[in-house]
């Protein structure tokens, strides 16, 4: 495959796959459609050219395919010619080629499919992440992400499940689901549970795209906070790794690479949505984010204030992962012992053990009140335990410290 294609590859795949999907009204004969396309894309284009618009180009290839491969199983499956004959009747032409990843992700996200299988095969469709990635993220195994995956495609065929965009009636009872999956698919982006990079750009930036689209469809609160929080950790970005992609944290990071275009836009959308009635764990979330923007520099962070809004925000959703970001919080304003003993009390009462952020944070408050052996098993517990090379070089160098 070519720069060129791969480079489509990237960027139109997924768009592609989801257009397919509302032409055939079936997952494993688009993917299979799209792989076939992409297969003549990667024969033909080096000597033709790439077409104007790749993407139509690739739809139309895709769908010949899926009609072709409908015809020649269809000797064996009598009913298979009825279905190829109506998408060959299908009236669709290249210009009929629009953005159908608002509707898959709905489709991905209905109520009759559990959580977890809405999580797995959003992350598989729209993001394009493998099982073994999608596992990392839920700690469960491949074999386990994959059987999900198949029996919530499985399900969609089954109850019909519509391939739309919900009714506005509809559409409040339908946006939890939604927003808790575009947040996750965010989450992959801004720190990737496995791999060479801590970032993966473009899972970021498709998810912030999502959201503006469900904004614009819905313009609630938490719709307006899951955005907000996703534009202001975005604005750190390029703060976040050194030139050398090393894992750079919060307060030692130089705040003049923070974007400043999205910082305004995020904080402007805390406002709004803090000034409406009915926010919630999305728009407290946003708004500890921007008491961050909001900073100089890492010593005039309002820590007093951020630990209020996790306060808040434990009660809405009592959660051992925010309890432990409400220690880091409380260990930068009262000091690391008080942190430490947050940290102990979670972990003690059996939450977060194979968390290895929970150790992370019990080694740098041991390493900072001196306790060098406790600070050092700590670490070692967290290298264990993260997949990432950016956080495993950040542990071995802190470690390394340790021996000084």
């Amino acid at each position: 495959m070519t720069p060129a294609i791969e480079a489509i590859y990237r960027s139109e795949s997924r768009r592609v796959l989801a257009t397919l999907i509302r032409l055939l009204g079936d997952f494993d004969l688009a993917e299979e459609a799209l792989h076939e396309a992409f297969f003549v894309a990667v024969e033909r284009w080096p000597q033709d050219g790439v077409p104007q618009n790749p993407r139509a180009w690739l739809v139309s290839t895709g769908r010949f395919k899926a009609i072709d491969r409908l015809r020649r199983q269809a000797r064996f499956t009598p009913l298979l010619q009825a279905q190829a004959d109506a998408l060959q009747a299908q009236d669709w032409s290249e210009e009929d080629v629009e953005d159908d990843r608002l509707r898959l992700i709905f489709t991905c996200c209905h109520p009759a499919l559990a959580p977890d299988a809405q999580a797995a095969l959003t992350l598989r469709e729209i993001c394009d992440l493998t099982t073994e990635e999608i596992a990392r993220a839920f700690l469960a195994t491949p074999t386990t992400i994959a059987q999900r995956i198949v029996r919530a495609k499985g399900k969609i065929r089954e109850a019909k499940i519509p391939y739309q965009v919900p009714s506005l009636a509809e559409l409040p009872e339908r946006l939890d689901s939604v927003l808790r999956v575009v947040y996750l698919v965010f989450n992959e982006g801004y720190s990737a549970s496995m791999g060479a990079d801590l970032t993966r750009e473009e899972l970021t930036r498709e998810a912030i795209r999502l959201g503006r689209l469900l904004l614009e469809l819905l313009p609630e609160p938490e719709v307006m906070g899951l955005l907000a929080l996703m534009l202001l950790h975005e604005s750190r970005r390029a703060a976040r790794t050194s030139a050398s992609g090393e894992l750079v944290l919060l307060n030692e990071q130089d705040r003049a690479l923070w974007d400043a275009s999205l910082m305004a836009e995020g904080c402007a959308l805390v406002e709004r949505a803090l000034a409406l009635r009915g926010y919630g764990p999305y728009c407290l979330q946003a708004a500890i984010a921007a008491v961050h923007a909001e900073a100089l520099d890492a010593g005039q962070t309002d820590w007093l204030q951020i630990v209020g809004l996790y306060d808040v925000l434990l009660r809405q959703v009592p959660s051992p992962v925010i309890e432990l970001n409400r220690a880091v919080a409380v260990a930068m304003w009262q000091g690391p012992l008080a942190g430490l003993d947050l940290v102990e009390g979670i972990l003690q009462r059996g939450d977060l053990l194979d968390y290895h952020l929970a150790y992370s944070a019990r080694g740098e408050f041991c390493r900072q009140l001196g306790r060098v052996e406790a600070a050092r098993t700590a670490y070692e517990k967290a290298l264990s335990l993260t997949q990432q090379a950016p956080e495993k070089r950040f542990l071995e160098q802190r470690l390394a410290e340790l021996k000084h």
